[in-house]
């Protein structure tokens, strides 16, 4: 009986998360489309695939496919629900930033801060390139123009 009342009791907050627009995201197995392109485009590598919700109302679904590019850099390719690639992110050393935004960096935050860059390609073929900076244990991504030219600064959940 306490297993019918556990199970009932999951059972109604999964719908009530569900009304409230809170959806669960974790590891899932993306559509045939979603799966043939990312073969195509990356042969032979092997993603970890988990979906995001996105658009104004959470009603536009993104799979996002992680894998190693090579021995030493980590990449994310994002997809529609068709199979269109929205956006490629690849993990680079501060070394291949673009001067400006290395010297933005230095002026604004101690090496220290730094936890992850990546240069971004989205589906227009606008370049940018993304730093993860943690300042006060809070974490944030400073987006600069293929150029190396401060963009703006987004703090992340």
């Amino acid at each position: 009986m306490k297993n019918l009342i556990l199970a009932f009791a999951c059972f109604c907050s999964s719908f009530l998360m569900a009304q409230n627009g809170i959806m669960p995201t974790g590891v899932i197995t993306p559509p045939e489309k979603v799966r043939f392109t990312f073969e195509k485009e990356y042969p032979k590598k092997v993603p970890v695939w988990s979906i995001e919700y996105v658009g104004d109302d959470n009603d536009e679904i993104r799979y996002e496919a992680k894998f190693n590019a090579d021995n030493n850099t980590k990449a994310l390719a994002v997809y529609d629900n068709l199979g269109n690639l929205k956006a490629y992110e690849l993990q680079i050393p501060l070394s291949q930033l673009p001067q400006k935004a290395q010297a933005y960096l230095k002026n604004n935050y101690s090496a220290q801060a730094i936890r992850e860059i990546a240069v971004v390609v989205d589906y227009k073929n606008k370049t940018t390139y993304e730093v993860g900076i943690e300042k006060e244990n809070k974490f944030y991504d400073v987006v600069f123009d293929k150029n190396g030219g401060f963009d703006v600064i987004i703090q992340k959940d």
